[in-house]
Formats: C-alpha cells, structure tokens, sequence
C-alpha cells in the first residue's frame, strides 16, 4: 500500500460526451488523460463503451499499457424511489457495476443515497436506501470491491438533489450501514453546496473516509444562499456553482489533507474538473502533487 494518497482523475467537462454513442471514446479520453502524469483513471459506469462487457478487458488493458489503473468506478444509484420493482432495477444496476469495477481492476465502486423525493419521509428513505446497499455489499464482497458513499449534491442527470446531502443525514446514513467494505467518498465542494463546512463534515466522518473527490469549486455570482433556494429545480448543477482549478476555490486544502493525515489515511485523490479543459486538469493535477508531498512528505 502507498504511503501517502495517490492522484486519479474524472473526467468531468467529457462525461456527457464519453456518455454519448460516437462523440468521445474511452481511448481517446485515456490519451488524453496521459498529460496530468498520474497513476489513476476514474471512470463512470455509463460510459458509450462500457456497454458491451466485452470491451471492459481491452479498456483495462489499455490503461495500463498507459501506466495507469483503473482505481474507481463512479456509479449514481437511485436508492429512493418507493416502488420495489424500480428499486430494485437500480440494485441490479449497481451490482452489475461493482463486476464491472472488479474487471476493470477497480476496487472501489461509488454508491449514492438517490434523490430527495418530496413524497417521501426522512425515516422511509434511509430505509429504502440501508437495504439496497446492503443487498450491492453482498455482491461486492465476493468481488472484491469496496463501496464508497459520497456525500453528494446533485448528478449531472438528476432533478432533485441528493438524500443524504445535508451533514446530519449524511453522519446517520453511514452510522447504519457497519461494514469493512463500506466507507466514506468525501468532497468537501459538496458539503459547500449544501452550505455546510466541509471539515466539521470531515470531523464527524474521518475514520470512514476511503477516498475524496477532489473538486474545488466557487461561486461565479450569487451566494450559497441563493444555491440553495434554486437547487431543487434544476438538472444536474446550478450554472453559477462552478468547477475551478483546484487550489483556487472555496476549500481549505491544507486543513483537509491534515485532517486526513491524522487518521492515516493513503488513499485515492480522484480530480474532478476540467469542464474547461485539459490545461485545468494538468493545474489542479500539479496542486495535488505538490500539496500531497508537502502534508505527507
């Protein structure tokens, strides 16, 4: 095992064009990704070329011939929904996606809590989404995957924000779920968006953490107030809640990283950003190592 964190990257500013049939492929994103100089890819389980399971051996392939490896899967389940029959499609899309991860080579897989359904208590939610990643675990044990939750905002492809977005959802969800192979996926740019302090979440959640979504995101007008009163009724994120390099928005990484240290951790740093290019990704990849070298030594 590593003895300090190790820098992977999501390609944010390409998902919908690595989604998407005959726009991005896989490879080309893979050499593209080649410029930050890192040892990990994350990847999204609904990319074009994922589809087939066929390709999912010549993709691993192909990463490391690039002297890479496939860390992490990012998977936006939808814990949420009250139906049993529709919850369960989104059980049995998550499971498919922790075989995909261990074929990938991949030992962490994402799972969400879903959307914060208005129909819906509090009580009836965290009971819809224990049980269904409860059922993903049985799955990932046997494949050697760990789950990790992220204390989400918003997907990209969603109407309504995350469940467990706000702190004390997010610390009772994780509380419940007792597991070897489930922990924490922590980006501090989240709890911003859910007006929160990032560190007093990571305080709560430290010894849980497995790995971090890096983001660094700020506000181009507005406040963090007025996040809040549009976030219910829009797809994916709010327009002036913005991806930046990171280094150079709202989070204290100094703080974070200490924090981090403290509990031992050495896990994954997966970048998300470049929704304005590689150039930002190479930036923000520099920061990371610089600062990675800097807190652990």
């Amino acid at each position: 095992m590593s003895t300090k964190p190790q820098i992977a990257a999501f390609p944010k500013g390409w998902i919908k064009d690595l989604v998407a049939p005959d726009k991005l492929s896989i490879y080309e994103w893979i050499d593209m990704a080649g410029a930050m100089e890192i040892p990990g890819l994350e990847m999204y389980n609904n990319f074009h070329d994922f589809k087939d399971p066929a390709n999912w051996p010549k993709i691993r392939k192909y990463v490391e011939a690039a002297g890479m490896t496939i860390p992490m899967m990012c998977c936006s389940p939808d814990f949420t929904i009250p139906d049993p029959e529709l919850r369960k499609q989104q059980v049995d899309h998550e499971i498919h996606s922790i075989r995909m991860s261990a074929e990938l080579g991949a030992k962490l897989c994402r799972v969400l809590s879903g959307q914060r359904r208005k129909d819906i208590t509090r009580e009836e939610g965290m009971g819809y989404v224990v049980g269904s990643i409860e059922k993903c675990l049985v799955e990932a044990e046997k494949v050697g995957v760990t789950l990790v939750i992220e204390n989400h905002y918003k997907d990209d492809f969603w109407t309504e924000p995350e469940f467990a977005q706000m702190m004390d959802v997010f610390v009772d969800l994780v509380g419940r779920i007792d597991s070897p192979i489930f922990g924490v996926q922590f980006d501090p740019s989240n709890a911003i968006a859910a007006g929160e302090e990032p560190l007093e979440l990571l305080e709560k959640i430290k010894h849980r953490v497995i790995s971090v979504g890096a983001s660094d995101r700020y506000l181009a007008s507005g406040t963090i107030a007025d996040l809040r009163a549009q976030e219910g009724g829009s797809a994916g994120y709010v327009s002036f809640f913005k991806h930046g390099v990171i280094g150079k928005g709202l989070n204290d990484y100094d703080a974070i990283f200490t924090t981090l240290k403290s509990v031992g951790f050495t896990g994954w740093v997966s970048i998300e950003d470049g929704v304005d290019g590689m150039g930002q990704m190479i930036e923000s990849a520099n920061f990371l190592k610089a600062k990675i070298n800097e807190i652990w030594g």
